[in-house]
């Protein structure tokens, strides 16, 4: 008779489970695909790239295998000047996100207007290439621009003319791997956090985004909209090295490792000697804080930090 009901109660629990993760994952997915993928879906498939956890091609999560996000002013191909233009640079070989690899995520309509008139057909990883997104004016659906294709831009060429580089790409790997989402969210609700944090997110803004990285507690505030809030590159390194600098009661933890040996001028980062003149300064014997190192070029720092700045 016991095995009996705990046979029953364990067919009872696998049904409830069963149930559960099909209304919880299967059923919104659903909704993602009817709806397709929102201007802020695109920029962000373009930005991140393929996964940003776990993967084959970066099992250690370095941020390898990630698109260059680029501000340009002036055309790669002609060099003339042209309106400020964000486009998204995958050198050969870097893989493109399901987005653009798979029909029923991009959407319906949205996948008609790259092919047609963003020529996206013509793109292959292998070769890699330039990517913009822009909006039919006829219709306000967002379409994946080719960019090599249309206007010439090539990868090289366009990295050169780049007025700046931004590799938050890399930076939400360094945000998943340093397990930021424990404290942080990225996704403001329906509630008092429009005030505070900005504008929730809408169904259509997440397609083709993996892992979306919402987290599922609050310690710190919410961060989907922190770069339009705080756009103060010197503020993040601060707070990235020591976030007491910026925050006397912060329990955020430092992050000073990720900046590696050197400074972006090569200096050898001497953090002992950092931690003593900060002592110093929280003890009041001297009225300044040491300078905290800018990180390097291709420091984990610098991607993390790109990464956050990018969030608006």
């Amino acid at each position: 008779m016991a095995f009996r009901e705990y046979k029953i109660g364990c067919i009872m629990f696998g049904i409830a489970l069963s149930t559960s993760m099909f209304v919880t994952i299967f059923l919104p997915g659903l909704d993602i695909s009817r709806i397709g993928s929102t201007e802020e879906a695109l920029k962000k498939q373009l930005t991140y790239g393929w996964e940003s956890a776990f993967n084959y091609y970066d099992p250690f999560l370095l941020g390898k295998d990630k698109p260059i996000k680029v501000v340009l002013t002036k055309d790669p191909e002609t060099g003339k000047p042209i309106d400020k233009t964000e486009a998204y640079v995958f050198t050969a070989g870097t893989h493109f996100p399901d987005g653009l690899t798979h029909d029923n995520i991009m959407g319906t309509k949205q996948l008609a207007l790259s092919k047609s008139k963003g020529l996206l057909a013509q793109a292959t990883e292998k070769r890699g290439g330039v990517f913009l997104v822009d909006v039919d004016v006829t219709t306000g659906v967002p379409y994946v621009e080719f960019a090599t294709a249309t206007k010439g831009w090539q990868v090289a060429a366009t990295l050169k003319a780049a007025d700046v580089r931004i590799h938050a790409g890399s930076g939400k790997t360094m945000f998943i791997r340093e397990g930021c989402w424990w404290c942080h969210t990225l996704l403001p609700e329906e509630t008092q956090d429009w005030q505070s944090f900005g504008r929730p997110p809408v169904t259509g803004d997440f397609n083709g985004e993996s892992p979306t990285s919402f987290g599922s507690d609050r310690k710190g505030p919410d961060l989907l909209h922190v770069g339009s809030r705080n756009s103060s590159r010197e503020w993040m390194t601060m707070h990235f090295f020591n976030p007491r600098l910026v925050q006397p009661h912060s329990i955020m933890p430092r992050f000073n490792y990720l900046w590696g040996k050197a400074d972006i001028n090569g200096k050898v980062i001497d953090r002992q000697k950092w931690d003593r003149d900060f002592m110093a300064y929280a003890r009041g014997d001297t009225p300044y804080p040491p300078a905290v190192p800018i990180p390097a070029r291709n420091s984990e720092a610098r991607y993390i930090i790109d990464f956050v700045l990018n969030l608006k």
